[in-house]
């Protein structure tokens, strides 16, 4: 914990960097479409010089292997910027729109700005991804941005503000480091926009300290998100699908399934499927595996442990906290009360439910906060159609798991407790930006009947508006 003096120094380098940043903003730095995409292009190619240390420091904070790693900390940020550059001349193009009959002779359109200095507090799950995803939607619609990563990921911390801080200048973007007491520093602050991704309590944070102030926030939170195995699903492909979702990061993944309801038809086969596929994943050992993930600190690693006694464990349930490994678990859990049932497990326990009727389904999930993600395996349009129709939720993946949030096509982000906003590709831009309407009127004619002093004004208002 920082002391009184550090607490001051950081409050002060806050206020230093804040005000460099109006300022810089302010001179019209960052509005110039070609300075965006020199920007971008220099992002990318800072991450290509750094991937091996990038990739290492993944490995210390969370023994990521570098497949892993690669697929969903690197290569997900190359695609975003590949995207954002072949399309950013098009997205800051002033947007035409029609105009009413009662506005004769007008012309009206659109202008994207950026909203100026931003905050992006990231997470630590995927510390570098979701450091710098965000950060590319804010430079795309010409915004500065104040970088705080994660301090229970040093190492990725670290290389996060030597890449941004060396490179850069800071009054455009800037990483300050820190814990706790920097967040709190940081949400003092007259920022233009928040940008928060991690969990729903610290979000509820975010939000209170961003409505005293009235600025607009993009939370990216999490939840219990739910997945359906029908019993016309592919169960060997569903169980390497869902356990591909589960197990990535060790499960520590905010869309990864977070509880499974099965077919009562299918759930022997299903759990033999699993626990088939696991092994040949990890082997019979996983926590001797270096492919598998570990939880990322003690704290964390004995909240997910308590889970296991939350019911009857089907597969796996070995621990070591020595190297902070938890194997890849099924369990039954023994009520929907139990905490593993309650609370976003984010971790590799999987508890599972049967049901006879997707109605059932409906009715269990409707009593839960709205979900970041839910995810189905059928090959039944009518049990599609209903699940998507009457089941509130971020977004997801119908036969699949969690690819839905690595394509730049789809915006991403949650509804009711699991978020607010979203992002990815387009949707980053516009995240980032405001969108001002203008009507230009002409001046070749001017309709009286608008004015207080028109003969019939009122006849005439009302067949055009009718």
């Amino acid at each position: 914990m920082e002391t009184a003096l550090e607490t001051q120094s950081i409050e002060t380098l806050i206020d230093e960097h804040v005000k460099r940043q109006k300022d810089y903003f302010r001179a019209g730095h960052t509005r110039s479409i070609e300075e965006r995409v020199n920007q971008l292009q220099t992002l990318k190619e800072l991450i290509k010089a750094n991937e091996k240390e990038i990739l290492n420091a993944l490995k210390k904070d969370l023994n990521k292997s570098e497949t892993e790693a690669y697929l969903t900390e690197i290569g997900i940020l190359f695609e975003e910027i590949r995207f954002a550059l072949k399309h950013i001349h098009q997205w800051t193009k002033p947007k035409k729109v029609k105009t009413a009959r009662t506005h004769i002779g007008s012309k009206s359109y659109q202008v994207s700005e950026p909203y100026g200095v931003s905050l992006i507090i990231s997470p630590w799950n995927y510390p570098f991804q979701l450091a710098i995803a965000p950060l590319i939607g804010a430079i795309a619609a010409g915004n500065t941005a104040i970088i705080k990563p994660s301090e229970l990921t040093p190492n990725v911390s670290s290389i996060i503000a030597r890449m941004i801080n060396e490179n850069f200048h800071p009054g455009y973007m800037y990483v300050i480091e820190g814990g706790i007491e920097t967040n709190q520093q940081l949400l003092k602050q007259p920022f233009d926009y928040i940008f928060f991704t991690g969990s729903v309590p610290v979000g509820k944070i975010v939000m209170e300290a961003a409505g005293k102030q009235l600025i607009p926030v993009t939370l990216e939170l999490g939840g219990k998100s739910p997945c359906i195995v029908h019993k016309d699903a592919d169960i060997a492909l569903a169980a390497k699908r869902i356990a591909f979702g589960k197990l990535t990061n060790a499960g520590q993944t905010c869309v990864a399934p977070d509880y499974l309801f099965v077919h009562e038809d299918i759930k022997e086969s299903f759990i033999n499927e699993y626990t088939s596929i696991v092994k040949k994943f990890y082997g019979d050992q996983p926590l001797e595996d270096e492919k598998y993930g570990r939880i990322v600190n003690s704290k964390h690693f004995k909240r997910v442990e308590s889970y296991l006694n939350d019911g009857h464990i089907l597969f796996g349930g070995r621990t070591n906290e020595a190297i902070l490994k938890i194997e890849p678990t099924l369990m039954e859990p023994e009520s929907l009360e139990v905490p593993v049932m309650q609370e976003e497990i984010f971790g590799p326990i999987l508890p599972i439910l049967t049901y006879q009727n997707i109605q059932e389904v409906i009715d269990t999930t409707s009593q839960y906060p709205k979900p970041l993600a839910l995810y189905l395996f059928t090959k039944d349009s009518t049990i599609e159609d209903q699940v998507v129709e009457n089941i509130s939720y971020g977004g997801g993946c119908i036969n699949d798991t969690i690819m839905h949030l690595a394509s730049p096509y789809l915006p991403f982000g949650g509804v009711g407790e699991s978020g607010i906003g979203s992002y990815h590709g387009e949707d980053s831009f516009h995240t980032f930006s405001h969108h001002k309407s203008i009507l230009k009127q002409t001046n070749k004619m001017d309709l009286p009947f608008r004015y207080p002093n028109a003969k019939n004004s009122l006849a005439i208002i009302k067949r055009l508006m009718k």
